[in-house]
């Protein structure tokens, strides 16, 4: 058995940052057989300058929207950023696919080991298939009006069915609360049993608003879609009040974006959600600024202790599929949070949220996590020039 050594100025093993004198051992294949001492470690080390890590985990994506880069106008807001891609997301079917070949190659590139990925459609087996990434597919449906809850799910179903007899592991979510019918929440909630399951949060000032007394710019968003929103009666609660207990039987609840969510939000899902459940807040940055131009209070996720991943969104709301441009995003704005804390929003904590543990997110024995080289770095510091070099 040949084995590879690496070290670097810091090596990073998923849960804190370990100096020079730790260096990490693989097999040929890239499973990691160890992490010794300098002294004890022998001949033929790899030596770099930056942070060796293990891969990135992209929480969050869209693969199938991205033949939609550069299409939509930027800071529109999102109820006119919905309308867009629902108006625009069907294209050439040869478009759709070669667009994803690029980006899959783009997500390898920089460092991408894992997805959770969000599809409307079977479009994507075959890039997944190829299995160059390891993929959770969140099969997404939605359906605003209560008459249509049975044939949407019925659709959904159809899409998760597809992914399974392929072996890809998936689960059918919701897209949003705003989209999604208290007749289709009773449709798709018995299939979150024991998966992962993830949902849009809170992406929009209005959307509390919508939930509290039916107003604001969701309800001009219907009226754009010609849809009749009559029957809806405001439940004077929440948008997270008001569908957070639909997740009850699931393991791994991800709550995407949470551009507007407050201590009362995360003080009820502390309270209501399940013994054992995992509850997760992905951040994607740059598709905040892209869609709204406003960042989520990262500062007040730090200090309730939560679990905290990191997504891309799609190539509609994003110039990259890049964790590592969204780390240096959130730096610009909250500087003062440790590259160590990052990096395990970017590896531990999303293998964790997509419950790929045991495999992905941390330098352990018998694990396949990737080893990546973050570089151009400031001693621990990730800067404005720092890149990534992909070694496994």
């Amino acid at each position: 058995m040949r084995y590879q050594k690496f070290k670097a100025d810091y090596l990073f093993n998923g849960e804190r940052l370990l100096n020079h004198q730790n260096i990490l051992i693989t097999d040929e294949n890239g499973k990691i057989s160890a992490i010794v001492k300098d002294d004890e470690a022998g001949e033929d080390v790899q030596s770099f300058s930056g942070i060796i890590s293990p891969g990135f985990i992209n929480a969050h994506c869209h693969l199938e929207l991205s033949h939609l880069k550069n299409r939509i106008a930027q800071g529109t807001g999102l109820p006119n950023f919905v309308f867009e891609i629902v108006s625009q997301r069907h294209s050439d079917e040869e478009e759709i696919l070669g667009s994803m070949e690029n980006a899959e190659r783009e997500m390898l590139q920089n460092g991408i080991v894992a997805v959770g990925d969000i599809s409307n459609n079977s479009l994507s087996i075959i890039q997944k298939r190829k299995r160059n990434l390891r993929y959770y597919n969140f099969i997404e449906t939605s359906g605003w009006l209560p008459e249509i809850a049975h044939l949407r799910f019925e659709k959904s179903k159809f899409i998760f069915d597809e992914f399974e007899y392929n072996h890809l592991t998936a689960s059918i979510i919701p897209h949003a609360p705003y989209s999604v019918s208290q007749n289709l929440w009773n449709e798709i909630r018995p299939f979150f049993r024991g998966k992962t399951v993830a949902i849009h949060n809170q992406e929009n000032a209005d959307e509390d608003l919508f939930f509290v007394e039916g107003k604001g710019a969701f309800t001009k968003m219907y009226e754009k879609m010609k849809i009749n929103n009559s029957f809806y009666r405001p439940g004077k609660r929440g948008s997270v009040e008001s569908y957070f207990k639909n997740f009850s039987s699931a393991k791994s609840v991800i709550l995407v974006h949470n551009t507007f969510t407050k201590q009362q939000d995360l003080d009820y899902i502390r309270e209501s959600k399940s013994k054992d459940q995992l509850v997760s807040f992905c951040f994607c940055p740059n598709a905040n600024l892209y869609i709204e131009n406003v960042l989520p209070a990262v500062n007040l996720f730090l200090i309730n202790r939560v679990n905290i991943i990191l997504g891309t969104d799609s190539l509609a709301s994003n110039h990259q599929l890049n964790i590592l441009e969204e780390i240096k995003t959130i730096l610009k704005a909250f500087p003062e949070i440790k590259t160590e804390t990052l990096l395990k929003w970017a590896t531990s904590n999303g293998a964790k949220a997509l419950q790929m543990e045991k495999e992905l997110g941390t330098f352990e024995s018998g694990k396949k996590p990737g080893v990546i080289l973050i570089e151009n770095t400031n001693g621990q510091k990730i800067t404005s020039q720092s890149k990534i070099k992909k070694l496994i």
